[in-house]
């Protein structure tokens, strides 16, 4: 059966499968890789810092 003799339920299970087969890059289907994987080794540094220094900070002022 062709494309142009599809039902609507098999045109939509089609994509369906189609769209399960792409890789997510959405914001619900990423996680810290993707995020880390779409910035460069310096942006990765300075994110990694500033997550330590508010740690130290929050230890210094609020304990």
């Amino acid at each position: 059966m062709g494309k142009d003799n599809e039902t609507p339920e098999e045109r939509r299970e089609r994509m369906r499968q189609q769209e399960l087969k792409k890789p997510s890059s959405s914001i619900h289907g990423s996680n810290l890789s993707d995020l880390v994987g779409g910035l460069n080794w310096k942006v990765t540094g300075i994110i990694i810092l500033v997550l330590i220094l508010g740690i130290a900070v929050y230890a210094v002022f609020f304990r």
